[in-house]
């Protein structure tokens, strides 16, 4: 064989293996036996192990928060973005809802229905539909997600029909492997390929092969009275089989009827042989192979889509020979209709508009019952019934003609994106990954924030309920609290919070701003394709600086009248503020250093000490660590103003020495170290104290930096060889703050520098 007939058998072979043989019933129900879960999947289990497949299971940042609503955090990417032409970024709002409505799929729940993802115009409808379609077929053509569906293989000779004379023409006629494998035993008339190699030439013409129009499952063959028993007797994996045998999701399997296409070859054949085992060897399981492109399995019409006047289709040939092979044209009718083709697949409109109306209004009929008819004969369609359309579209289904049809309706808001966090993966996407090192952090996300907030409502009654003063958080949020609704939707509880509100924030709360408030948002502001021109227009300024993109570029390009007319007044302000606060905190906790074992010892040390106060001036022992104290007035004013801060007065440093020894008597000491055996390191007393304790030192420690242009100079000299001429102790600090913000936040050398001068030139120390 020349090197090209190799490589020709060689890809051949690969294709072969890659569409899987055709099984013979009695082959299939081996499969079934040894591993009955994957086969036993109807349309909708099918589409919920498709979405898991691809969505794994989310990620919770509060497992133990007693509030919880199971708001969590899903990667779509693996379904909506990778190998898309244009990814769709699913944010956590929607994504928490596609899966709410997936997870009703595998309960049995959704037949009956059609689901309707309603959005506005350049919220990305129908690339999200687009690209979820792809990957299903992708998946179906895999081993996890691969189904099976009838395919009768009629003995000619068997059925009584004399096969000596080929009859090519218009026969179906297939590979002499694939009968072989389906375990035919008559002997095939073969055709040499020329080369002595009998391969994919060979012909068989002893067996006509009919193809169920419907895609049923090969099960369904099994009379619906004998399939519990028939299971029962096949399946050896006993926890499987009760779920077969007592869950909702399997419930098709013991009511659903095959097509009436098959129904009349088994009876016809049934009258011919007598033997139902006759039957069975003629019934065969092949792969379902969706194919969007022709129509198999996914079927997509757009509202341009002209509505073809025929519904009934035929397959001539077939229904010929089936006529020829059992002396009657009329005993098997091999009709069916184009709802046929995507049976046990799914149905999709894009957009309910024009021909897609009319498309809708003849789904009616088979969403509610199931069934429609075919000429004279009825079919049964169990499809996966989806569609796109606009918020202007819904007229035309809410009016008085399709009001019958309102309860078989399912809306799925999709709407732009609420989420910051996605909106910025949203530019990295189009424009780059690259795009994040030009900005300072946090800057990127704050133009995502501007462009979120012209899509959410201006008031909420949930916060309205949840907050009733929010002036007390007016230094950096805004007067409808939309950073606040924004940093929840991304799943984030802030911790500018107080306690208090923190603890309010129930889980009632939650549901209704999360599952109920969000479902009114996001279909008013920019769109998706506005945002994208926007920063592209904003990136393509302001990246050309020497410095990097800061809070003073976004706050320059959205103070244009034609774009913060979309914007909430105060929100821009706010948004500003917010980011100063922020970044005010990352300077402290840069700065912020201490000896946990020097504040473990003070702690104890005071403990003790409370012991004595009120006696003169002694020099004692402490238990707890050894060291010589002399306890006075100087030391406990020094302690106390490290624990309180350095604004404590006399008075509020007496009371609180005073509540402390109380507690120290009655609960510490006797309850939890003498009873409970608790060390005192390990109480609730000393805890509290050491957190009081390390709060109020970093509340100081932006001391150095207050008007200290010294400290200013040095952060600028940063790098240089001027920087070597400032004190060791300014030096140091500044060292420590520039390595910590790079290492913590996420900044580069630049850009700390930058941050920093930005801080001490704007007084925001004194703001905050």
């Amino acid at each position: 064989m020349s090197s090209a007939g190799k490589a020709i058998e060689k890809l051949s072979k690969k294709l072969y293996e890659k569409e899987h043989p055709v099984l013979s019933f009695e082959e299939f129900v081996d499969k079934v036996s040894e591993n009955p879960s994957p086969v036993f999947r109807n349309t909708f289990h099918l589409f919920y192990d498709f979405i898991h497949h691809y969505i794994k299971e989310g990620i919770q940042e509060y497992p133990d928060d007693p509030e919880n609503i199971n708001y969590v955090k899903y990667d779509a990417d693996k379904l909506l973005v990778e190998g898309a032409d244009n990814p769709f970024f699913a944010d956590r709002l929607f994504a928490n809802k596609l899966m709410k409505v997936i997870a009703s799929f595998k309960r049995g729940m959704p037949q009956n229905k059609i689901y309707l993802f309603e959005g506005p115009h350049g919220s990305g409808k129908s690339t999200f539909l687009n690209n979820m379609l792809a990957k299903f077929e992708e998946y179906t053509d895999g081993p996890e997600g691969m189904t099976y569906e009838i395919v009768w293989r009629l003995d000619k000779k068997r059925l009584g029909e004399n096969p000596g004379k080929r009859e090519l023409e218009g026969l179906l006629l297939h590979e002499y492997e694939a009968a072989k494998l389906g375990g035919c035993k008559h002997k095939e008339e073969t055709e040499n390929n020329g080369n002595g190699h009998n391969g994919n030439k060979l012909l068989v013409s002893g067996f006509l092969e009919v193809p169920c129009p419907s895609h049923d499952h090969p099960l369904l063959m099994i009379p619906k009275e004998y399939r519990k028993e028939f299971l029962e007797d096949i399946i050896k994996d006993k926890k499987f089989k009760e779920q077969l045998f007592t869950v909702k999701e399997y419930e098709w399997i013991f009511k659903r009827n095959p097509c009436t296409i098959c129904t009349s070859l088994y009876q016809a054949v049934l009258e011919r042989l007598g033997s139902p085992e006759e039957v069975f060897k003629m019934i065969f399981a092949k792969k379902y192979n969706f194919n969007k492109r022709l129509g198999e399995g996914i079927g997509v019409f757009n509202a341009g889509d002209s509505v073809h006047p025929n519904n009934v289709l035929t397959n001539e040939v077939i229904h010929q020979q089936l006529g020829k092979l059992f002396g009657d044209s009329n005993k098997i009718q091999y009709l069916f209709s184009r709802f046929a083709k995507t049976n046990n697949g799914i149905y999709a409109l894009m957009d309910i508009k024009n021909h897609n109306v009319e498309r809708l209004k003849r789904l009616h009929g088979i969403i509610s019952e199931g069934v429609h008819k075919v000429d004279d004969l009825e079919e049964s369609v169990n499809s996966l019934f989806i569609a796109v359309i606009n918020p202007e579209d819904k007229t035309e289904l809410e009016s008085d003609k399709m009001k019958a049809f309102s309860d078989r309706l399912h809306y799925i808001r999709l709407p732009y994106v609420r989420d910051y966090n996605t909106e910025v993966e949203i530019y990295k996407s189009v424009f780059g990954k690259q795009i994040d090192q030009k900005f300072l952090p946090r800057v990127l996300r704050n133009f995502a924030k501007a462009v979120v907030a012209s899509r959410l409502g201006r008031r909420s009654q949930t916060i309205s309920e949840w907050i009733s003063n929010p002036f007390a958080y007016s230094k950096y949020c805004d007067e409808s609290m939309l950073l606040l609704k924004m940093d929840i939707y991304t799943g984030l509880i802030p911790q500018w919070l107080s306690e208090e509100h923190k603890k309010r924030f129930t889980a009632r709360l939650r549901k209704k701003l999360i599952l109920e408030e969000s479902e009114q948002e996001g279909f008013e502001g920019f769109s998706g394709r506005e945002a994208i021109a926007m920063f592209s227009e904003f990136y393509s300024t302001f990246s050309k600086k020497t410095d990097l993109i800061n809070m003073a570029d976004v706050m320059t390009f959205f103070s244009k009248e034609n774009i913060s007319r979309k914007i909430p007044a105060d929100f821009l302000r706010s948004l500003k503020d917010l980011y100063d606060y922020t970044t005010l905190q990352e300077i402290k906790e840069a700065l912020y250093y201490y000896n946990e074992k020097k504040i473990s010892s003070d702690i104890q040390n005071y403990l003790f000490a409370i012991n004595f106060d009120g006696e003169k001036s002694n020099k004692v022992k402490c238990v707890y660590t050894g060291e010589m104290l002399e306890i006075n007035d100087d030391f406990f004013k020094n302690l106390e103003l490290r624990i309180l801060g350095t604004t404590a007065s006399y008075q509020s440093r007496q009371s609180f020495r005073e509540y402390t020894q109380k507690e120290y008597a009655s609960k510490t000491l006797t309850q939890e170290m003498q009873v409970e055996g608790k060390k005192l390191t390990e109480t609730e007393l000393y805890n509290n104290l050491f957190t009081k304790y390390t709060y109020n030192l970093k509340e100081n420690v932006l001391d150095p930096v207050k008007e200290n242009d010294n400290f200013r100079n040095a952060i600028k000299s940063y790098g240089t060889k001027d920087f070597d001429t400032y004190d060791k102790r300014i030096k140091e600090d500044v060292v420590y703050l520039m390595k910590n913000l790079v290492k913590k936040f996420g900044y580069t050398e630049e850009g700390a520098r930058q941050v920093c001068i930005y801080v001490i030139d704007n007084h925001i120390i004194r703001r905050f």
